[in-house]
């Protein structure tokens, strides 16, 4: 199920198929993922968006979430946003597949099986590095699969 908040027509218009996409494309055989999306002003933030597993905390594996939030900021040009929604959806994989978990009481994380005693920086971090790398081909890839290559929106930055 996926559910969009705020934000533009457009940008609701095109954001569910873009997180089909995603699915397809990152964990085609995942089921009942439950995919809130929160359209709103994060500029405030030094983020362009974030994913939150399990945003009630009720999952009964806490390790292999179904349940997530994903909020973008609305105030980008349409292909920022939906390339935003491209990289939360590889978090929303590795999440989903058990490849990260975040240990809230601890504040550690979990990644591929072993707890780093430290979190790197943020571009060091290697659920942000695999994030930021398929971004931009999930985008392409969504916009070829949809014939809309040619539009002039999904050049603009």
């Amino acid at each position: 199920m996926i559910r969009v908040t705020g934000g533009s027509a457009s940008q609701k218009k095109h954001i569910p198929s873009v997180i089909n996409f995603c699915i397809q494309k990152l964990m085609p055989r995942m089921k009942g993922l439950n995919i809130t999306v929160r359209l709103k002003d994060l500029s405030k933030t030094d983020a362009y968006g974030f994913c939150h597993a399990d945003p009630d905390g009720d999952a009964e594996r806490l390790d292999r979430p179904k349940d997530f939030e994903i909020e973008v900021h609305s105030k980008m040009p349409l292909r920022k946003v939906l390339e935003t929604i491209c990289h939360e959806m590889v978090h929303v994989k590795q999440y989903a597949r058990g490849e990260l978990y975040e240990g809230s009481r601890v504040n550690k994380h979990r990644w591929q099986g072993k707890w780093l005693d430290k979190d790197p920086d943020y571009w060091d971090q290697p659920w942000e590095i695999e994030a930021a790398g398929r971004e931009a081909g999930l985008f392409i890839r969504w916009c070829e699969a949809n014939d809309l290559a040619k539009h002039k929106w999904t050049h603009d930055k």
